[in-house]
C-alpha cells in the first residue's frame, strides 16, 4: 500500500497533519540539507513513534563529521524510525559496520535516476531509493518495474535546484552593506521568482513553481509520496493533503482542478517533460 509523507516545517505542522499522512522526513540539525524541520534532541520522535518516520543526513560529510555521524546513527536505533536519507556514502559504510532495525534510502536528488545504479546500491543493502525530480512519469514507471527497491517520489512542493557550500546571500549582503534577517530571500530573473535559503550549511536555491505530481500519485507505483511545506502557506498545505488523501482515478481531474485553483505556480515539473538533456536515438 503506497502512503504520503510529508516534510513538515515544525511540530505544530506535525500535530494538524496526523491525520491526512502516513509518516515524516525530519532533519538532523546541522546534518541536513534542505530539511525543513531540523531537530537537535532526538526524544522528540517518541511523540510520533505511531508514524513512518524518516531521518535525513543528507549533507556531504567531511571527516570532522564522522564521529558525530556514528553517534547519531547509533542513538537512532533506540527509536522507532522507518529509515535513514543519505546523501554521502559515508552514511552507509558506518551502516554496514552495525545492525540497525531501520533502513537506508539513497537521496543523492539529480543522480537518482535509473535503475542500474539503484540495484547496485541495493545490493550494498539499500533497500530505498528516493527518485530524482528531473526525470519523467514514463521514466519512474521504467525504473519501478525494472529495480528491486522500494521507491519514495516527490508529489508536491518547491523542488531543490542547487545546493552550494558557498554562503551566496550573505556574501551578496555583505558585499553591498545590506542588513537583512530574512529566512527566505528570492532571486529575481526573466519575471520568475526563485526561493534561496542560506543557512549554517550553505546556500539552496528552490524552483519558481511549485510541483504538482497528482496525476503521478494516481497513476505510478511507489512506496511513498512526498509533500513538501517549504514555503507554503500552513491552510493551504493542509487543503493540498486532504486533496491528495481523497484522490483516484476516477476523480483524478476534479482533485487536480481544485490543486491548481489554490495556487498561480503550479506545474508537474519534468514528469511530463523531457529533460533537456537527455539524449534521443
Amino acid at each position: 500500500m503506497s502512503k504520503l509523507l510529508v516534510v513538515p516545517s515544525n511540530i505544530d505542522e506535525i500535530n494538524k497533519t496526523k491525520s491526512l499522512c502516513d509518516g515524516y522526513i525530519i532533519g538532523i540539525d546541522g546534518m541536513s540539507i534542505g530539511t525543513n524541520m531540523l531537530i537537535r534532541d532526538l526524544s522528540i520522535l517518541k511523540s510520533i513513534n505511531d508514524k513512518d518516520i524518516f531521518i535525513s543526513l543528507n549533507k556531504n560529510m567531511h571527516n570532522s563529521d564522522l564521529d558525530k555521524l556514528e553517534s547519531i546513527l547509533i542513538e537512532l536505533n533506540n527509536y522507532n524510525i522507518k529509515g535513514v536519507l543519505y546523501y554521502d556514502i559515508a552514511v552507509m559504510n558506518i551502516y554496514r559496520r552495525h545492525s540497525f532495525n531501520y533502513e537506508l534510502v539513497w537521496n543523492q536528488e539529480h543522480a537518482v535516476t535509473n535503475y542500474n545504479t539503484i540495484n547496485y546500491w541495493y545490493d550494498f543493502g539499500v533497500n530505498y531509493a528516493y527518485l530524482s525530480s528531473d526525470i519523467t512519469e514514463d521514466e519512474i514507471v521504467t525504473i519501478s518495474k525494472k529495480c528491486k527497491s522500494k521507491l519514495i517520489i516527490n508529489v508536491f512542493g518547491y523542488l531543490p535546484m542547487f545546493v552550494s557550500k558557498r554562503h551566496i546571500v550573505k556574501n551578496y549582503l555583505g558585499y553591498f552593506n545590506l542588513c537583512d534577517s530574512s529566512k527566505i530571500n528570492y532571486i529575481s530573473k526573466e519575471g520568475k521568482k526563485y526561493p534561496i535559503v542560506d543557512n549554517d550549511l550553505g546556500t539552496i536555491c528552490y524552483s519558481n513553481n511549485i510541483l504538482n505530481g497528482l496525476e503521478s500519485y494516481v497513476n505510478v507505483k511507489a512506496s511513498y509520496y512526498v509533500l513538501n511545506s517549504f514555503n507554503i502557506e500552513a491552510n493551504k498545505f493542509i487543503e493540498v493533503l486532504k486533496i491528495f488523501k481523497k484522490s483516484n482515478k476516477k476523480n483524478f481531474q476534479e482533485c487536480n482542478n481544485e490543486i491548481y485553483s489554490l495556487f498561480s505556480n503550479i506545474d508537474s515539473g519534468f514528469l511530463n517533460k523531457k529533460t533537456i538533456y537527455k539524449v534521443k536515438k
